[in-house]
């Protein structure tokens, strides 16, 4: 059947609007709850497109109750598996398993079919998310556990009833950096590039081609990710990250650069576009007014011919502008967890990634 693709969001918008609310207020007027739909998914980040719809999209959001209650939680979800159309804007609302446990909306999969209206608590959900309790403080070591992946899916999508007034708060709570905390992970995002900005040339000196670009391509990650710092936007998982990275205010004069550093045919030419791209972020690091201006302009590699911008003068710039005695106590050089964790397997899995507090000591 033809039918015209509409943003998971707004479809989602929209079957809350005009199916499950009505729906609720009929049968649960009473009921306290939040409706959003956030975290996983293409269409949280606004990234959907018609290829989203093969799995995991579709009409779906997220209901948020005072308290875990299986028995409430059963009804519901018998009362909408009862009261939903079948399709909604022509769209189907009942999935069935693809073998991988994914959702098919085409009825392929196996299994009784189920709506995709969840029942969490904000509590409950954070937590699986995130691996912190809403009812603790919010410490550093919480803060740089949290891969930036998670905290834009959390942070992005929409809120469309927050009834219970709490998601809205901790979303707010969650939405950027405290200070302190930012200026530690640009100082380590700096000292990244610091530490391998002289091995692209190195490489191509020796006539290591490969290396040499792998290094630029490395520089070229390092940068984007060091951008979307500077803007105090998280930035997504991998598939969506030059997505993202072109939303950037940035991406205009960045972003041709950086395609000419990874398209360069020898290593004099990449570092010709890395020395541009260098000097762009260092401008734009002295307009942000967190330290001291420091001189953009790149230099010769102590004795060797090669030219680099010192990004360690940056990331000790900013170190010293920290205050805060629990962000100095952190290791310098570490950072976040996405700045020394490059795993799906860890980052995707918040248990796994709040392991690495204890490398904070």
């Amino acid at each position: 059947m033809s039918r015209p693709f509409i943003p998971g969001l707004e479809l989602s918008r929209r079957f809350y609007e005009q199916a499950v609310r009505p729906i609720l207020a009929e049968h649960t007027p009473e009921m306290a709850y939040t409706a959003a739909l956030i975290g996983p998914g293409s269409e949280v980040l606004g990234f959907d497109t018609p290829q989203s719809t093969d799995h995991d999209w579709g009409p779906r959001l997220q209901i948020y109750l005072e308290r875990h209650d299986e028995a409430l939680i059963g009804r519901l979800d018998a009362l909408l598996h009862d009261k939903l159309p079948q399709t909604f804007l022509g769209y189907p609302c009942f999935y069935t398993r693809n073998e991988d446990g994914t959702a098919s909306p085409t009825g392929e999969g196996s299994g009784r079919p189920f709506h995709r209206v969840q029942f969490y608590t904000v509590r409950g959900y954070i937590q699986g998310q995130l691996n912190w309790d809403i009812e603790t403080e919010l410490r550093a070591v919480d803060w740089l556990a949290m891969p930036e992946q998670v905290l834009r899916s959390i942070t992005g999508g929409a809120v469309y009833h927050d009834g219970l007034g709490q998601l809205e708060a901790v979303r707010a709570q969650l939405a950027t950096y405290p200070h302190d905390l930012w200026l530690y992970l640009l100082a380590n995002q700096w000292a990244r590039i610091g530490q391998e900005e002289a091995f692209m040339g190195r490489c191509g000196q020796v006539g290591d081609d490969l290396g040499s670009r792998l290094v630029a391509a490395r520089l070229v990650r390092d940068l984007m990710r060091l951008s979307f710092l500077m803007e105090r936007q998280y930035a997504p998982y991998i598939k969506w990250f030059g997505t993202a990275f072109q939303q950037l205010d940035c991406a205009p004069d960045l972003a041709p650069v950086l395609h000419q550093v990874l398209q360069a045919e020898t290593w004099q030419q990449r570092e010709a576009h890395l020395t541009t791209a260098y000097e762009h972020v260092a401008r734009k690091h002295n307009a942000l007014g967190l330290t001291a201006p420091l001189d953009p302009a790149v230099s010769r590699f102590y004795g060797r011919p090669f030219l680099v911008l010192h990004a360690e003068r940056f990331a000790e710039a900013l170190h010293a502008e920290i205050a805060d005695p629990e962000v100095c106590a952190l290791p310098k050089n570490l950072g976040g967890i996405d700045q020394f964790v490059d795993s799906t397997d860890v980052l995707s899995w918040p248990e796994r990634a709040g392991r690495v507090k204890s490398i904070y000591g």
